[in-house]
């Protein structure tokens, strides 16, 4: 049961790593009460460990794509950023100011990723590129149409004229052939 498990949160990961919505809110209910939980125990403030799992949650969405599959417990690599991410903040807390700074634009951050961080999406795009150019055209299609466009498992098989069980081994499969891909 752990293995299936585990293999579920894996393939959820692998999902989000290319932007599959679905797969980030079936993590997300998956593992959420127990990542509030880990950020409760360390910060001791219920709204601010919520407001901290909200903060865990964009940095799993962002750094997916960096996840590796080990062997080891995928929710072991999601306490861990759910850990460090209260700790940062708990750190944060004890350094802040006595008085606010009266100019709140000098501390709210930019909506606008940072160079470092827009350089490094294009350079996972163009990866995700390259590793589906190794596909099959079939499979790079579904894949495509399933995780980058939205498209539903039994819309893809009634448009491929396929069983959606055949789509499914299809996805796996191509999941899998990318994930060994992008880990090289």
């Amino acid at each position: 049961m752990q293995d299936a498990r585990r293999l579920e949160l894996e393939e959820m990961i692998a999902r989000i790593a290319l932007g599959d919505r679905d797969s980030f809110e079936a993590l997300y209910d998956a593992t959420s009460a127990k990542l509030h939980a880990v950020c409760l125990s360390v910060l001791k403030d219920r709204p601010e460990a919520e407001e901290t799992l909200q903060e865990v949650y964009i940095k799993i969405w962002q750094n997916a794509t960096r996840y590796a599959s080990n062997g080891l417990s995928p929710m072991t690599w999601l306490i861990t950023i759910a850990r460090n991410r209260a700790i940062d903040r708990l750190r944060a807390r004890s350094s802040r100011p006595a008085t606010a700074p009266t100019d709140a634009a000098a501390v709210l951050p930019s909506g606008e990723p940072s160079p470092e961080a827009a350089t490094i999406r294009a350079q996972e795009w163009e990866m995700l590129d390259e590793c589906l150019a190794q596909l099959a055209d079939q499979q790079a299609g579904a894949v495509r149409a399933v995780y980058l466009e939205g498209v539903t498992y039994a819309d893809l098989a009634e448009r491929e004229g396929k069983p959606v069980n055949t789509v499914r081994s299809w996805l796996r499969r191509s999941l899998l052939r990318l994930k060994d891909c992008v880990t090289r």
